[in-house]
Parts: structure tokens; C-alpha cells; sequence
């Protein structure tokens, strides 16, 4: 159901503030210079007088995917700008006036907000003509147009099209019950992303290999037969021709090095 415009006794639309006091106040307002302190009290005696024609306008966008709240804030910036911009020697009722701009700048907020992604405003604006281009010469030829007919019909580049076509897909996404295994509900607090711990053990790769480097070359190559190699203490002994209880003394003494190395890199400096 529509809302009920503003009770009125100057035309359809206007509020009972567009008599002589409302006038009377932005008569004021456009004589005085831009710094001067009384201009802040006028506009907001003027916002005042004049929230219930936002706010029945606002409602006309009700139900969309903003708050009627926050479609009110964007139409009372609307509001402000009418108020900075009437000109009184035009003789034009204010409201009259100030409906284009505060519509303007709630549908302009819709265009810019409405959108899963950021697209260029250019391929935003063009989405009405191109929407009704494509429905036209659908059913002239029959089938869905090629970019080039599109193109022509709009008396545009085809790369504006492609544009204008890619950021329509971009309007809204896809729902995340989509992306659920079949038999399973979507978690109230879904987390499309997941930690991926080859980057942690590739950081961890990258710090031992410079402490590895440091130590005395028996250690570093028992340890790395040890841990890389995944062979045994008596396979080592056999290959560098020691005893495996040397091979267990080279292995503690390289680790007790490691770790005292890495705890000087973590120590905060001092």
C-alpha cells in the first residue's frame, strides 16, 4: 500500500511549511554569505519543517533491501542540498523543487550501495538502456543479440557493452546454501575461506633453513638424514661410518643449537 503523501493546502505533494514562513526562511538564507552563523540555524529550522515530505518519499522505497532509516538519512542529504540550492527569485514552490533532488539522491544511493561489487558508474548507468535494448531486439530477430547489435542500438562501443554486461552479473551473488554439500545446512557464520597450512610450513622451511646453514657441517647433515631422509640412527651410523651413539649425540648437540638459535631470533630486541 502507498503511503499518504504529507497533508497539504498548497498543491499535491507539499507540506503546510511551504507557506510564508518556509519562504520567508530561504528568502533569508540565500541573502546571507556563506560564513555567516545564522545559516546553520535557518537550514536546520528548514529540515525540520520539511522531514515529512523525506520521510513520504522514503517510504515509497520501503521493503527494498535498505532500512527505511537509513533511506532516510540519504533523503534528508537530498533535502539539504534543495535547501543550499533554491533559488526564491524563481518563485517555484520548495517542494516542488526539492522532490527531484531528494528522490535523486535516494535512487542514487541505491545505484551505488545496490551492488555485490564495485563496477564503474559508467557500466552502472548503462544497465537501463541495455536492458531494454536486449528485450527489443529480442523479439525483432527472434534470438538473443550479439554484443555488435547491442552496440549499435545504443550507439556505443562494444568494450562498453561487454563492461556493462559483465557488472550485471555482479548485481547480487550467489546464496551460500548453494555452496553446501548436498544434505547439510549452511553454518550460521560461514567461513568461505580456510587457512591453508602449507603457507605456515613453508614459513617454518624457510627460518630453519637459515638456522640449518649455521651449524657445523656433521650435525647439518645428520640431521638433515635424520629428519628429511626419515632414516634411522643405526642407517645413519652406517652411512657416515660412526657409532649410533655418536649418531644420537650429533643428533641432540644439532637440535639443542637449533633451538637456541631460533630462541635468539624470537628474543625481542633489547
Amino acid at each position: 500500500m502507498s503511503p499518504t503523501p504529507p497533508d497539504s493546502t498548497t498543491g499535491a505533494g507539499d507540506t503546510d511549511d511551504d507557506g510564508p514562513d518556509a519562504l520567508t526562511l530561504l528568502g533569508e538564507l540565500a541573502q546571507l554569505p556563506e560564513d555567516s552563523p545564522r545559516r546553520a540555524e535557518l537550514r536546520e529550522q528548514l529540515v525540520h519543517q520539511h522531514m515529512p515530505l523525506v520521510v513520504y518519499l522514503a517510504k515509497r522505497f520501503a521493503g527494498r533491501s535498505e532500512p527505511l532509516n537509513d533511506l532516510i538519512q540519504v533523503g534528508s542529504i537530498g533535502l539539504l542540498k534543495a535547501i543550499d540550492r533554491f533559488d526564491p527569485e524563481r518563485k517555484l514552490e520548495f517542494s516542488t523543487y526539492a522532490t527531484p533532488t531528494i528522490l535523486g539522491e535516494i535512487k542514487r544511493h541505491f545505484r551505488d550501495t545496490g551492488w555485490l561489487i564495485h563496477v564503474p558508474r559508467r557500466a552502472q548507468e548503462m544497465q537501463t538502456s541495455l536492458n531494454t535494448a536486449r528485450a527489443d531486439l529480442s523479439q525483432e530477430l527472434g534470438r538473443p543479440p550479439t554484443v555488435a547489435e547491442i552496440a549499435q542500438r545504443l550507439d556505443a562501443d562494444e568494450d562498453a557493452v561487454v563492461e556493462a554486461l559483465d557488472a550485471a552479473r555482479a548485481y547480487s551473488g550467489v546464496p551460500l546454501e548453494i555452496l553446501t554439500p548436498p544434505g547439510e545446512s549452511a553454518p550460521d557464520h560461514p567461513a568461505l575461506g580456510v587457512v591453508d597450512e602449507g603457507f605456515e610450513q613453508a614459513e617454518q622451511r624457510a627460518l630453519l633453513r637459515d638456522v640449518i646453514a649455521e651449524l657445523p657441517e656433521t650435525e647439518r647433515e645428520v640431521l638433515l638424514l635424520r629428519f628429511v631422509a626419515n632414516k634411522t640412527q643405526t642407517e645413519i651410523a652406517g652411512l657416515i661410518g660412526v657409532s649410533q651413539m655418536q649418531v644420537s649425540r650429533l643428533v641432540a648437540r644439532g637440535l639443542k643449537r637449533m633451538r637456541s638459535r631460533l630462541d635468539e631470533q624470537d628474543a625481542p630486541p633489547g
